[in-house]
């Protein structure tokens, strides 16, 4: 922990205040429960009160105030799971979006818990139960008592993945000598960006403590595979446009049918696999395609992929690496149809151009960067999907996005690999 801090009178008067605000935090609680914006069974957890047990042990404390950064940080906590199997990561979280997202995604050992309110005895009773060996911010989301506070106990403190809107520079560069006091308290800020790197000196931040790393993303290790059954599937389909539909529910396979009927006219000899995301309805979506005149070969009966197959039917649990490798384009479902998204790494990894439909809340952030990265082409339709696949099913498009996309998901693992080693030095100084 830094020493020496910087005084701040506006500081000490929000500190002061934070003490008294217990009464004002409940109702702005409440309003927000009644609002929809709470869950009224978790408002504990924002007043500090822990829902769940605290294990034995150290514990690296995660704060990641919304969606886009609670998943920046999913890689991260399955690798120090993995690596660490005595360390416990709590991550916590404000809106009911971010909790939602996470209590499908987080790591089994990971603890998800709802932020308290920057009310001083709340964020006490927080601290005084979780006891974090280390503490770690994610962007720029910096609540004053609480950043006080964990600096008071010693606990080292990083920033990470760490940016400031022009609209928080703005604020924070009148109340400069307030960002100053906090920002010095920081052991480690890694940055974004050069900019981000400029913004947060600027502010008052120790520049020797600054590191410029890059955008965290999401850098999974890549699906596997039985390379003996892709090799015997690439001899059964070559010479054949190849397209996936993975992880598609109920609705998507229509449009899928629809969209494959429509870009045959133009590539006659098209195959579609097609994985649902549930293998337990392949009969009934093997009766959707048989009924609009399409020739179906069901993996889970043993059907084999001869040449007058139009749909190879992968309803089966755990081979989602091989039509990943199989297939150039994948279109990834659970976006057609209002479900969230799927996750769109996994094809990204593996040399699979990426089309979507409009609903990926879930994934938001991972589908923007592989569209402004031109990997992911989003679609809105059966019709825009039969288009936008015969024109990226040709050899050099379908290549070009393959090649981007795994340009985006290298460049997010590097990040990832400096942060992990950054998060080591501290954890392995750290007594426990």
């Amino acid at each position: 922990m830094a020493s020496g801090q910087p005084r701040s009178l506006l500081l000490a008067l929000y500190l002061a205040l934070s003490r008294r605000a217990g009464g004002l935090g409940r109702r702005v609680l409440r309003r927000r429960a009644a609002e929809g914006k709470e869950n009224p069974e978790r408002l504990g957890e924002r007043m500090g009160i822990a829902g769940v047990a605290r294990p034995e042990g150290r514990l690296v404390w995660f704060h990641a105030a919304s969606v886009g950064e609670a998943v920046s940080l999913l890689e991260l906590l399955r690798r120090l799971e993995a690596g660490r199997p005595d360390l416990t990561c709590l991550v916590t979280t404000v809106t009911l979006t971010s909790a939602e997202l996470l209590a499908a995604r987080l790591p089994e050992r990971v603890i998800h818990q709802f932020v308290p309110l920057d009310v001083a005895p709340w964020v006490a009773r927080f601290l005084d139960h979780w006891r974090p060996d280390l503490a770690v911010w994610t962007e720029s989301e910096i609540w004053p008592a609480t950043l006080v506070a964990v600096s008071r106990r010693g606990a080292p403190m990083l920033l990470i993945n760490a940016r400031i809107s022009l609209r928080s520079l703005k604020r924070w560069r009148m109340a400069r000598g307030m960002a100053r006091a906090l920002l010095t308290r920081f052991d480690r800020i890694l940055a974004q960006d050069d900019l981000a790197a400029e913004h947060f000196a600027e502010l008052g931040a120790d520049p020797d403590r600054i590191e410029v790393t890059g955008s965290l993303k999401e850098g999974a290790a890549p699906l596997g595979h039985d390379e003996a059954e892709r090799a015997r599937l690439g001899r059964a389909l070559a010479g054949r446009p190849v397209w996936l539909a993975a992880s598609t529910h109920p609705g998507e396979e229509e449009v899928a049918a629809a969209a494959h009927v429509a870009a045959r006219r133009k590539l006659p000899m098209l195959a579609m696999i097609l994985a649902p995301r549930h293998p337990a309805r392949g009969d009934e979506v093997a009766a959707l395609l048989r009924a609009r005149g399409l020739v179906v070969a069901q993996r889970s009966k043993g059907e084999p992929l001869t040449a007058d197959v139009d749909v190879y039917l992968a309803d089966t649990l755990g081979e989602m690496g091989l039509w990943y490798r199989i297939a150039p384009v994948s279109f990834v479902g659970g976006s057609i149809a209002e479900v969230g998204g799927h996750n769109p790494f996994e094809p990204a990894l593996l040399g699979s151009a990426i089309l979507y439909g409009p609903h990926v809340r879930n994934f938001a952030d991972g589908y923007e960067r592989l569209a402004a990265a031109r990997a992911a082409l989003r679609v809105r339709d059966a019709e825009e999907l039969a288009v936008v696949l015969a024109e990226t099913l040709a050899p050099d498009r379908a290549a070009a996005m393959a090649a981007a996309a795994w340009d985006a998901m290298s460049d997010g693992a590097e990040v990832t690999d400096r942060v992990i080693e950054v998060l080591g030095a501290y954890l392995d100084r750290a007594p426990g």
